[in-house]
């Protein structure tokens, strides 16, 4: 619900925006309490174990999300995944692995799961050009910006170097900003523009 305000603030009207609700879960994390996750969170540190399962299960339903819209018309190259948080991992692990040609990632506060799983160099699938804005605040105290940094690294050796944009915004915690937002927005209309 929070980032379907967020982006009522940036809405292109051509553009349709699908805001999924993460599973409530239990998460390791969170003393095996319920919250709504998209995935297992074990540890935040760069070697904690994780969830493979949980984010290969996660990035199948974010893929028949877009078969689903690609169902009712839209191709699936004027579709941009994005997310924050673990949203954004999801977004991108997503992006990297599906067959679904698409538009572009939008990966906010967040880093790449099972980026041990990838191998060296570049993907070979649909999307090794796709466009990626990933976006980070350099005061985040949960998933740090050294996670962000690493992550664009690695993302240049796997897709066109040059279409992998990284943003960081001073003061900002683990959280979103008006000037975050503005770039989202800008980015969306490059890579969604109108079709007469």
């Amino acid at each position: 619900h929070g980032w379907s305000e967020a982006l009522a603030g940036i809405k292109s009207p051509h553009v349709k925006y699908i805001c999924p609700h993460a599973p409530v879960m239990p998460v390791s994390l969170n003393m095996n309490m319920s919250m709504p996750s998209w995935f297992d969170i074990i540890g935040l540190s760069p070697d904690s174990q994780e969830d493979e399962a949980g984010i290969k299960q996660a990035a199948e339903n974010v893929k028949a999300l877009i078969d689903q819209e690609v169902k009712n018309g839209i191709p699936s190259n004027r579709i941009i995944l994005g997310g924050f948080s673990q949203g954004g991992a999801l977004s991108l692990y997503t992006a990297l692995t599906t067959q679904q040609k698409l538009a572009g990632v939008i990966a906010l506060s967040c880093w790449l799961p099972l980026r041990a799983s990838f191998s060296q160099g570049p993907i070979s699938g649909v999307n090794k050009d796709i466009a990626v804005l990933q976006c980070h605040g350099d005061c985040d105290p949960l998933v740090p910006i050294m996670f962000g940094s690493l992550t664009v690294e690695k993302l240049k050796t796997m897709i066109n170097p040059a279409n992998v944009t990284f943003k960081t915004y001073s003061g900002m915690m683990h959280s979103s900003s008006l000037e975050e937002m503005m770039d989202v927005k800008q980015f969306i209309e490059k890579h969604l523009p109108p079709i007469d």
